[in-house]
């Protein structure tokens, strides 16, 4: 069958959309905050979408390229560095943030609140991995199809 749009594309659109519509509707439940739409760009939070788009990626490239291809080697790296990121890094500047907005408060500061997003914790980096390996999965064997 011939392939109209590239399943990597793919993967990572779906990955994506999968990872913040949930997380969407998690923030409404949670929250009850109203509207899918006002949440759909939300950053943090369960799951994490940069692991669901990086591991539905990587996925895809493990099932169709195999994981000996240099393509695989690649995105291992990059799905690697960005699932640290997403759990250390920007977790660890969104409580440096959290710090200097209440030093800002406290010292009754004039200086203008930095927006603060506070990065994963570990289960929102992994359950964000577990769905985008699941869409990986499925976009691969609908492109062998």
């Amino acid at each position: 069958m011939k392939e109209i749009v590239s399943p990597y594309i793919v993967a990572v659109v779906v990955g994506w959309l999968a990872s913040q519509l949930i997380k969407a509707i998690i923030a409404v439940l949670q929250h009850k905050r109203r509207g899918i739409r006002a949440n759909l760009f939300i950053s943090g939070g369960m799951p994490s979408s940069h692991s669901a788009t990086i591991m539905a990626i990587w996925t895809t490239i493990l099932v169709l390229d195999g994981p000996l291809s240099g393509l695989f080697g690649l995105a291992s790296a990059f799905a690697l560095v960005v699932l640290y990121d997403a759990v250390k890094v920007r977790r660890s500047s969104g409580e440096q943030g959290v710090a200097l907005t209440a030093l800002i408060h406290e010292q009754k500061s004039k200086v203008p609140l930095p927006r603060v997003a506070m990065g994963h914790t570990p289960l929102e980096v992994i359950a964000g991995a577990v769905l985008g390996v699941l869409v990986g999965i499925a976009v691969a064997l609908i492109s062998l199809s």
